[in-house]
């Protein structure tokens, strides 16, 4: 009886464990950003910076997407969301957001930190 107590107790133990790692594998964080590098620097402006650098879970840069959004005269905010959604972003880092944006991230159920300062070190910081 004892031995099915602590075989049960080590089963739900580990399997928040593994859920969390689950999540962890499908991490993508996309930080606005004013270059095309990880060391370049984080945008001010969420939805019309000039890059989108996306990481995976380990950090690691693996893709630089320009902007399409970044010279739309309005409407940029909500448009860049659902651009960042389709790629599978989880996660999105700016110096700051507008309020439309945010609105819509949060509709998607992606996250969304303020950061000022280099990407990589965003990223590092989100992690």
């Amino acid at each position: 009886m004892k031995k099915m107590f602590f075989i049960t107790l080590a089963i739900l133990f580990l399997c928040p464990a593994m859920v969390n790692a689950g999540e962890l594998e499908n991490i993508k964080i996309a930080v606005a950003a004013n270059g095309k590098s990880a060391q370049a620097s984080v945008s001010n402006m969420a939805a019309k910076c000039p890059y989108y650098l996306i990481f995976n879970n380990k950090g690691e840069l693996i893709e630089v997407v320009d902007n399409p959004y970044r010279n739309a005269s309005g409407g940029a905010g909500p448009l860049a969301a659902n651009f960042l959604a389709q790629r599978g972003i989880t996660t999105v880092i700016a110096g700051n957001f507008g309020s439309k944006m945010v609105n819509t991230l949060e509709n998607k159920s992606i996250t969304h930190f303020e950061f000022k300062g280099i990407a990589e070190n965003a990223v590092k910081k989100v992690l």
